[in-house]
């Protein structure tokens, strides 16, 4: 495929974006996605609660919890993908969330019906992990439909940034609560009606979405999935991207993994205290996410990257170096899971927004979906690695291998084309299609 992007005539003066703030289908959209992420945040809670409390579960059931939930991500991605860009999207997201939102309802009132098993619970977290794909695949190549100005890419994703990473900071104390005041089946009920809201603002979206045009060849999944892969791995930007983003996630899930087990176990972190440090870290997120408008402004956008990316890679080497009087010890563990953090809220606006500016919408799903598998890839990799590490090296040797892995990673990423961005490209050139 084409790698031509449009030239703005010489000479043409661009009148300048209106602000997001006076979009109201964007804050409509943005409104009902911080719902349905506060809600998911007690789902992440309040769902395995519900194993280990109410049923009992043993650690291999909650194991496979873990992995019904993230399991969808690596297998349906690229097929949601293909259906996404054949269809209008926001029909997507509606049945996506309805479905969620009725199964998640479902928990508490077969829970209270005693007619819910384990093996229940099971499946209902499979099938919420399946439809969150779809929704996730969706809502990141809605996106660019509804602000029509990719002078607002960076705006439109650090606005849904700063709310990932508010839900993030402030949605696990929020849930604890709920989870303690109410109890885990019962809590769900409040992510259903999260869902409820989300259905209700996406409803309220007044633009009209087109229907996606029709390529000239009689459509076939497998040269579908085929086009986003080649799209993704031949775009001279994209590749690089692709490379590097399994081991991102992969250093930020196994170091998080390893991390939990090593404060507790090794440095006897209580669980408040490491919910205490996962908070205040969590917060370098929140400030890489709302500061990401201003230093795009500002700096090379490939310096930014390069940057963002060496906070995620370098950041962790300072836990294997913590220690001294226990103040400082948890004020050293703060700062470095901060510093990685503030590169992934950083790192994720302007991923995003390359990534959007340089796709055609015709293959916008297929993109986001190879990006999901990547990144979902990696972490669950991540996770699995983390444990064996720590397992057959103990906590300390596992966590230094992994943290000095992980800086490794600066390397190939100095030698990345993104580096040498300065500013964002001009935005992909739409494929040639026929109206259906």
């Amino acid at each position: 495929m084409s790698e031509e992007t449009e030239k703005a005539s010489p000479g043409q003066a661009e009148e300048p974006p209106r602000s997001l703030w006076r979009s109201r289908d964007f804050l409509t959209f943005w409104s009902g996605e911080a719902f349905s992420l506060f809600g998911a945040q007690i789902t992440n809670l309040a769902l395995p609660l519900t194993a280990l409390l109410v049923y009992d579960a043993t650690p291999q059931q909650m194991g496979l919890l873990s992995f019904l939930q993230l399991s969808p991500y690596l297998f349906l991605s690229l097929v949601f993908g293909v259906l996404v860009d054949r269809n209008r999207r926001k029909p997507l997201m509606l049945t996506a969330n309805a479905i969620r939102m009725v199964l998640i309802a479902s928990v508490p009132l077969l829970s209270a019906l005693h007619i819910l098993s384990i093996e229940g619970l099971l499946i209902i977290a499979c099938l919420v992990g399946t439809c969150s794909v779809l929704f996730d695949v969706s809502w990141m190549s809605f996106v660019p439909t509804l602000v029509k100005d990719r002078r607002l890419y960076v705006e439109a994703n650090q606005k849904l940034g700063v709310t990932q990473s508010t839900s993030d900071v402030a949605g696990p104390g929020a849930a604890g609560l709920l989870v303690g005041w109410l109890g885990p089946p019962t809590a769900l009920i409040l992510d259903a009606v999260s869902y409820l809201a989300s259905l209700i603002s996406l409803l309220a979206i007044r633009i009209k979405e087109p229907r996606p045009a029709r390529t000239r060849a009689e459509r076939h999944l497998g040269r579908e999935l085929k086009e986003g892969v080649n799209w993704v791995f031949g775009h001279r930007l994209l590749r690089p991207l692709a490379l590097l983003a399994p081991f991102t996630n992969f250093s930020l899930t196994s170091v998080s993994t390893l991390f939990l087990l090593y404060g507790v176990r090794e440095k006897g972190l209580s669980p408040q205290v490491i919910g205490l440090v996962y908070s205040i870290s969590s917060v370098g997120a929140l400030l890489g996410a709302l500061g990401s408008a201003a230093i795009i402004r500002r700096y090379p956008t490939g310096l930014i990257y390069g940057a963002a990316l060496t906070g995620i890679y370098a950041g962790p080497l300072l836990l294997i170096f913590a220690g001294g009087p226990r103040p400082l010890m948890i004020a050293t563990f703060i700062l470095s899971l901060l510093i990685s953090y503030f590169g992934s809220g950083l790192s994720n606006v302007v991923q995003l927004t390359l990534r959007q500016t340089l796709t055609p919408q015709s293959l916008m799903g297929r993109m986001n979906a190879a990006f999901r598998t990547l990144l979902f890839g990696g972490g669950a990799l991540g996770g699995l690695c983390g444990g064996l590490l720590g397992g057959a090296l103990g906590l300390r040797n596992g966590l230094v291998v992994l943290v000095i892995c992980s800086a490794a990673m600066i390397v190939p990423l100095l030698l990345s084309p993104v580096l040498r961005l300065r500013a964002m490209p001009e935005p992909a050139k739409e494929t040639a299609t026929v109206a259906p």
